[in-house]
């Protein structure tokens, strides 16, 4: 009986040990912020909310205009030499999330939904129209924005329901609920999203399993989501499939 009793405390202690662990370093296991690179496009550094932002800007002038938001480790500029064939018409805003790419401060989803509202009110203005592209966590940046703002077109690349639901099934014997401040619950922004949406699914995606993609796709009216999923890719090289490019310019 002693034996048992011991087993259940070092049962215990280590529950609440990983549990405090993955309270405490949790937006560790979220974010992966990217460095700041070298290249030859224009960047805009935007003060917001007393952190500076850069934004990588591509095609400057045109009426109509993109603005992209990456994925958990993206450094998004690298985006550029294909979306200046894909999208030559187009002025794009490659957005650097706060610690990523050189912008000042620490990402959160409060953070990352705030920035997006305040680089879509000043971009807005310049352009005759604006769509939004996400691509893996940035998909949920790009539906809380065009559940909020009027935008052209929405594309969601590798998208999930929510971190939360993910994460809950990464760890299901802990309360994720309750522990994670990031949720990125973008299942309870479609309801208020009105724009066109194109969704591009990986047939191979091991870190965002098509579970969550669908859950979310279903939310969406039928008449205004069109999905597809290119064959042979996985999470990290739908860009390497001309397939990819071609559906971005098609729909945008």
């Amino acid at each position: 009986m002693r034996f048992f009793w011991i087993v259940i405390r070092s049962m215990a202690v280590s529950y609440i040990i990983i549990g405090a662990y993955l309270f405490t370093f949790q937006r560790d296991l979220i974010y992966f912020p990217t460095a700041e690179e070298n290249h030859p496009y224009f960047t805009e550094k935007m003060a917001i909310d007393g952190e500076i932002l850069n934004i990588v800007t591509l095609n400057r002038g045109k009426s109509d205009a993109i603005l992209y938001f990456g994925g958990v480790g993206e450094p998004v500029v690298k985006n550029g030499p294909d979306f200046a064939k894909t999208f030559p018409h187009h002025t794009i805003y490659f957005v650097n999330y706060r610690g990523y790419g050189g912008s000042s401060g620490a990402p959160s989803e409060h953070a990352l939904y705030s920035d997006a509202a305040d680089i879509y009110d000043r971009v807005a203005p310049r352009h005759e129209s604006l769509s939004v592209i996400g691509r893996s966590l940035g998909t949920g940046v790009a539906t809380y924005l065009a559940s909020m703002k009027p935008i052209a077109k929405l594309v969601l690349i590798t998208p999930y329901d929510s971190v939360e639901h993910i994460a809950q099934d990464s760890y299901p014997i802990f309360p994720m609920w309750l522990i994670l401040k990031d949720k990125f619950n973008s299942l309870a922004q479609v309801r208020k999203v009105t724009a066109a949406t194109l969704v591009i699914l990986a047939e191979h995606d091991l870190m965002i399993p098509a579970k969550y993609s669908s859950h979310l796709i279903r939310a969406f009216p039928t008449a205004q989501v069109m999905v597809e999923t290119i064959k042979g890719t996985g999470h990290n090289n739908l860009h390497e499939k001309a397939r990819y490019h071609s559906l971005l310019g098609n729909f945008l």
